[in-house]
């Protein structure tokens, strides 16, 4: 065995180097923009919850049920902005960018026709799902005045997923950030002069968010229609076409199912507790989704980036890409973490007056922080399968998940467990969760490429 020359080693190292900082450019000029994106949904939640929280607690009970509810109503259909990214991006990496502009207009067609169904539903059974989340006498009423006039912007919010996933597949984060700051900034007016100027109360507080998701979505559609003219792309329904968008968001619904409902279940344990109870969680997944959000920052970059190598059959790259992100996920994580525990004195007045409220957020907050390194790297490895296409696996992963989770969530109420029973359950979810991921990573069975996953 002979050993290459130091001339030899060097220029390896270096270019080692060089391939690791290149990737670390790339992955931080999507996620950087793309975080502000992704925040902009937990951040209108943060600003309803501290402006309707200091109105009162069964007030902040009902936003918190009705917030769980339409968050599940409509996160399911995020296929539309995952699934999109994905194809798009395949797409752009092997050259075609008319065929990426019109496979994400398919997908907004998609989201135009599921939101018809979804507005109806919501219209319907408010009532019902405030019960079925355990919401009391005094919050249920507040939690339906909510859903109903939030139900308004459900087609809004459906086509932003989707035009956002057609932006990310072309590699354009900025856009989706500067909509979102607007957006954001329209929610907190918006809702500070309904809920406070014209005294509308909870109703006030949904109004606001309509019409700035709506302004949002405008905004989306002019910029995806530029783009489709500018490819000579047909702005059109194409039935295949939408056919194909949902055969492939299949799997990923079948996922984001999965999760939502270990998110519901943990509403309605948290509910069967109390007001207090339900107030304090409410505000702590809030919270909890925020930096979930920031998390996923990188996972959009993971996306957007190994779906545009695997499309240009760029093995290697995707791998050393993939590897980079999850050392970015998990730092990020420690980082956040402790950034949740130091700044609580900070941020926990700003959501309740309530003490009681405020002892149980606390509490909760300690245990949140715990598995911060591990989301980092749930979101990112998440991020990496969806833009390889690799949505049955994520789809049995995360039934598998739910199937560990739901009855140890259940059945704390019954061994007198509490609010932060609850969140120890939490993290036992994120940890078999991440277990899941880590192990298809590994295999590398992920890793197919072409225009089209076949």
């Amino acid at each position: 065995m002979t050993t290459a020359p130091a001339s030899r080693q060097d220029p390896s190292g270096r270019q080692d180097r060089l391939q690791g900082r290149r990737h670390d450019r790339e992955i931080l000029t999507l996620a950087i923009p793309a975080f502000g994106a992704l925040v902009a949904e937990p951040l209108f939640l943060m600003a309803d919850s501290a402006i309707v929280g200091h109105l009162g607690t069964p007030q902040l009970a009902g936003l918190g049920v009705a917030a769980a509810v339409l968050s599940t109503a409509t996160g399911v259909f995020v296929f539309l902005a995952y699934a999109t990214t994905a194809a798009v991006a395949r797409r752009i990496g092997a050259g075609d960018r008319r065929a990426a502009v019109r496979q994400g207009i398919d997908g907004i067609w998609l989201a135009l026709l599921l939101s018809v169904a979804v507005v109806a539903l919501m219209l319907l059974l408010a009532p019902q799902a405030a019960s079925a989340l355990g919401a009391s006498p005094t919050a249920a009423p507040y939690a339906v005045t909510y859903l109903r006039i939030s139900a308004l912007g459900i087609p809004a919010m459906l086509m932003v997923m989707a035009a956002t996933g057609v932006l990310r597949g072309f590699q354009d984060t900025r856009t989706p950030l500067l909509v979102a700051i607007g957006g954001f900034a329209a929610n907190i007016l918006l809702n500070l002069g309904l809920v406070y100027g014209a005294g509308l109360g909870v109703a006030g507080s949904a109004w606001g968010t309509v019409i700035a998701q709506t302004t949002m979505a405008a905004a989306y559609l002019v910029v995806v229609i530029r783009g489709a003219r500018r490819e000579r792309a047909s702005l059109r329904p194409d039935l295949p076409g939408i056919r194909a968008c949902a055969r492939a968001g299949g799997p990923l619904m079948v996922r984001t199912l999965s999760l939502r409902a270990v998110l519901m279940i943990a509403t309605a344990v948290a509910a069967g507790l109390g007001d207090v109870q339900i107030a304090a969680h409410q505000i702590a997944m809030t919270l909890w989704g925020f930096l979930a959000f920031a998390l996923d920052a990188i996972a959009i970059a993971g996306q957007a980036i190994v779906g545009r190598y695997l499309g240009a059959s760029d093995v290697p790259g995707t791998r050393a890409a993939a590897r980079r992100m999850v050392q970015w996920g998990i730092g990020s994580g420690v980082a956040l973490g402790v950034l949740m525990v130091l700044t609580r004195p900070l941020y926990v007045p700003l959501f309740s007056a309530d003490p009681a409220v405020r002892h149980q957020l606390s509490t909760v907050l300690l245990l949140a922080a715990l598995t911060q390194p591990v989301g980092g790297l749930v979101f990112v490895l998440d991020g990496v399968l969806m833009g390889a296409g690799d949505g049955t696996y994520l789809a049995w992963a995360m039934l598998g998940t739910l199937a560990v989770f739901a009855p140890v969530a259940i059945a704390l109420p019954a061994l007198g467990g509490g609010l932060a029973a609850l969140w120890w359950a939490m993290n036992l979810f994120m940890l078999v969760r991440g277990g899941f991921l880590w192990h298809r990573f590994r295999t590398g069975a992920w890793l197919v490429t072409g225009a089209v996953r076949a």
